[in-house]
C-alpha cells in the first residue's frame, strides 16, 4: 500500500511540473493527452477560459470503426490525425503539448507526430 501511495505522489508531481511549465509560457491552447492501457484520448484546452475546444479518443464512434484495438501505436496515430482535423475546424493551428505524467515515448509520441503531420504546430 505504501508503494502505491509513493507512485501516486510521484505521478502527481510529474503532472504538476509539466503543466506549470506550460501555463507560465503559454498563450496558445494546450493539447492534453491521457493514456490508459486500453485507450488513448486527447483534448485541446483553452486555460484562460477553462474550456475544451475539441477532443478525440479511441472511444469515439468514428474512430472505433477504424481501429481494432485502442491501446497501440496505430490507434494513437488515428487519434492524432483526428485531433488535428478537429482543431483546424475549431480554428486552432498552434498548441502546447501537455504529456501530463506520461513519457514522450511510444503511443504519446505517435499521437504527437500524427498531429504534427495533420497540421498542428507545437
Amino acid at each position: 500500500m505504501k508503494k502505491q501511495k509513493i507512485l501516486q505522489t510521484q505521478r502527481k508531481r510529474r503532472t504538476y511540473r509539466v503543466r506549470n511549465h506550460l501555463r507560465t509560457t503559454s498563450v496558445r491552447p494546450r493539447l492534453s493527452v491521457f493514456r490508459s492501457l486500453k485507450h488513448i484520448s486527447c483534448q485541446i484546452i483553452n486555460d484562460a477560459d477553462g474550456k475544451t475546444l475539441c477532443a478525440a479518443s479511441t472511444q469515439d464512434k468514428e474512430l472505433r470503426e477504424k481501429i481494432k484495438y485502442g491501446g497501440n501505436k496505430a490507434a494513437a496515430e488515428a487519434v492524432g490525425a483526428a485531433i488535428a482535423e478537429r482543431a483546424k475546424a475549431a480554428g486552432v493551428s498552434q498548441v502546447m503539448f501537455d504529456r501530463g505524467q506520461f513519457r514522450y515515448h511510444g503511443r504519446v509520441a505517435a499521437l504527437a507526430d500524427a498531429a504534427r503531420q495533420g497540421g498542428l504546430q507545437f
